[in-house]
């Protein structure tokens, strides 16, 4: 249940361009000054900043984009 209302929570935000916008700057931007600070040598922290960095890059490039259609329809019947 908890994945569905974060799904939901995501698909809502990625609608909101600048919303979307600066919650994955927000995300970025940490997670790569962990990654180039050097401070942080532990395996899990850097795991854990590369993956927030991702997901805060598509967060990011969904919002400056647009969101993609989930089908395009050509308009060919049959």
């Amino acid at each position: 249940m908890a994945i569905r209302r974060v799904r939901g929570i995501v698909l809502r935000l990625v609608r909101r361009r600048s919303a979307a916008i600066a919650v994955g700057l927000a995300l970025a931007a940490p997670s790569a000054w962990v990654e180039f600070s050097g401070r942080f040598d532990s395996p899990w922290q850097q795991g854990l900043a590369l993956i927030v960095g991702a997901t805060g890059l598509a967060i990011l490039w969904t919002g400056l984009t647009g969101a993609s259609p989930d089908w395009i329809d050509d308009g060919r019947q049959g």
